[in-house]
């Protein structure tokens, strides 16, 4: 898809400031835009990127996604007889689109669904019921459990000017490098420019839910209810627990162990081992208490001193 600057504006009802002729060959990120691609900015604290990325131009955002976005097409699915795979093993009903590449050894148990540019490394097993959607990308020695849905559209909204919201169509794929495991149930969105990330030996359990640009590091592993909100970075070797909660653009550093249950509202920077157990309450209550318990240890010993002081 390419449209001019002028073709984007009248989509938009935007204005233009520059060359309305401009061709537009689709949409970047900031950092790694190029000339001939458009991005955007949410906030003020992008200013700087802003300012130094090569982007040819700089939109509305959530109405031009669905410009580029591509439809999985039906009429390109294949099954039984269709299937050209000699060295793996495909289950006659299941539904392979245009241009899957199966590696060899590999396994595409009943009644999934790979759609098109899907490619799967040798030696890895799909099982039953998965789903792998349009252009994501499965390693080496990886099993898949049943009923995984790897490339789900992300959670994206942005509201108008009369408070509707429009749905973010997201472009990037997912990458799953070498002997990843994940479970059963769990969903992997795809990423909104960029790809959503998982490195070689994670170990995902079921009923997972990792968001759009989640970039999971080598060798961590997750236990099962965990949600992953959308653009945090978790390190190598980090264990979370079940049922944790992590929210979104968090960046969590190699080594950290998160006991299960917690929520992290913050980044981790430091290796070790993590909590966090909050009663609900209003927000604005929660900000008090949240800094009297950072001081709760200063308290105890100044009380400690007094009452030592006073007998």
């Amino acid at each position: 898809m390419t449209l001019t600057l002028k073709e984007i504006a009248e989509l938009v009802e935007g204005s233009i400031e520059g060359d309305p002729s401009k061709s537009i060959h689709g949409i970047g990120a900031l950092d790694s835009a190029n000339s001939n691609q458009i991005c955007y900015a949410v906030s003020e604290k992008y200013k700087d990127s802003l300012k130094n990325s090569n982007a040819g131009a700089f939109i509305a955002y959530s109405i031009l996604t669905h410009k580029f976005k591509v439809i999985q097409d039906i009429n390109n699915f294949n099954y039984d007889h269709q299937f050209n795979y000699p060295d793996s093993s495909v289950a006659a009903n299941s539904a392979i689109g245009k241009n899957v590449n199966i590696g060899k050894s590999s396994t595409i148990g009943v009644n999934c669904v790979i759609e098109d540019n899907v490619s799967i490394g040798s030696n890895s097993i799909i099982e039953p019921n998965v789903t792998i959607l349009r252009g994501c990308q499965i390693g080496n020695n990886c099993v898949i459990s049943p009923g995984a849905i790897i490339g789900s559209e992300g959670f994206g909204n942005a509201r108008n000017s009369d408070k509707k919201w429009n749905t973010i169509a997201h472009l990037g794929n997912v990458s799953i490098g070498n002997n990843v495991s994940i479970g059963a149930n769990t969903t992997i969105d795809r990423g909104s420019i960029s790809d959503t990330e998982i490195h070689d030996g994670v170990k995902i359990d079921n009923l997972i839910h990792i968001a759009h640009n989640v970039i999971i590091g080598e060798d961590t592993a997750i236990a099962a209810k965990t949600g992953i909100a959308g653009t945090t970075i978790i390190g190598k070797r980090c264990m979370i627990g079940g049922a944790v909660g992590i929210v979104d653009h968090l960046k969590i550093t190699d080594d950290v162990i998160i006991n299960a249950t917690s929520t992290v509202n913050r980044d981790i920077t430091n290796p070790g081992t993590y909590t966090g157990f909050v009663p609900l309450m209003h927000h604005s209550e929660w900000k008090k208490v949240g800094i009297w318990l950072t001081k709760l240890d200063k308290i105890a010993t100044f009380m400690k001193i007094k009452l030592k002081n006073i007998r």
